[in-house]
């Protein structure tokens, strides 16, 4: 037919782009064992724009007569430098069933009189050149400090069980704080619920969708983002978590609150302990 049609013209009525036309001549003349698959891939990746991942690449195949295994077209995807362009998920905290909801003993009562005497906790994303950076705070009601924080660049559950493990261990002895959270998954968790009672302390949580029970802690990270992330451009993950470290020490230790007499967090707790 090239005797008779321009070659350009052949390639535009077979919906075929010329790179994989001397893509595909070059699997064939190379003698690959593989080549009819990956050609066949290859045709599969290009009409769907690379919408499709291996899964359905493999299903696309086996509807075609091709009884092809999962794990080889992965494989192969992954040699041809084939990726599936997905939407990015976002963090959800709800995640179906777990362990019974705790009632909400807080009852949005955001003071305090006396330190570790209510918590509040929660989990925010950040997202930082294609990647994404999760933090886990827990906050003392009494003078809004951040008691302790644990990030990570996944919200498994390592990320609030280890804030959970170093909240209690800085607790003085005889202290056990009301902690209330949203009802995610993390808090419902069988492995957090059972620390909680075993330090003795009193789990209390929000009511499902309702972020305004957790107030306390929405508005830490509404500051944290406006003053800290929202100002600055950052590189990498890492720039970002060095960042946070730096912010939220400046935010316990040097940033004042008019409703704290003026004074930080830090300074305000060590003035009514000397008192």
């Amino acid at each position: 037919m090239r005797e008779h049609y321009p070659f350009a013209d052949l390639l535009k009525a077979a919906g075929l782009p010329r790179s994989t036309y001397y893509y595909q001549l070059g699997l064939l003349e190379a003698g690959d064992k593989c080549a009819s698959l990956k050609i066949s891939i290859q045709e599969i990746c290009d009409r769907h724009r690379g919408r499709y991942g291996y899964r359905r690449v493999t299903s696309a195949l086996r509807s075609s007569g091709q009884l092809v295994n999962s794990k080889k077209v992965r494989r192969l995807m992954a040699a041809l430098d084939l990726k599936c362009t997905v939407r990015p998920k976002k963090y959800k905290a709800y995640r179906g069933l777990m362990g019974e909801a705790a009632p909400n003993i807080l009852k949005r009562n955001f003071q305090a009189d006396q330190p570790n005497q209510k918590w509040v906790t929660d989990v925010t994303e950040f997202k930082v050149a294609g990647e994404k950076l999760y933090l886990s705070p827990v906050m003392d009601l009494y003078n809004g400090e951040i008691v302790t924080y644990r990030t990570d660049t996944r919200p498994r559950f390592t990320l609030v069980g280890e804030m959970l493990e170093r909240a209690i261990q800085l607790l003085p002895a005889g202290n056990k704080p009301l902690l209330h959270s949203d009802q995610g998954w993390h808090y419902r968790y069988p492995d957090y619920c059972a620390r909680v009672k075993e330090a003795g302390l009193e789990q209390s949580m929000s009511r499902k969708g309702n972020c305004l029970d957790n107030a306390a802690m929405e508005s830490f990270f509404g500051t944290l983002k406006s003053e800290y992330f929202y100002r600055e451009r950052f590189k990498s993950v890492a720039e970002l978590q060095a960042g946070l470290d730096e912010y939220i020490h400046y935010y316990n230790h040097d940033r004042i609150k008019m409703k704290l007499n003026g004074l930080s967090p830090v300074a305000y707790r060590t003035q009514a302990e000397v008192a």
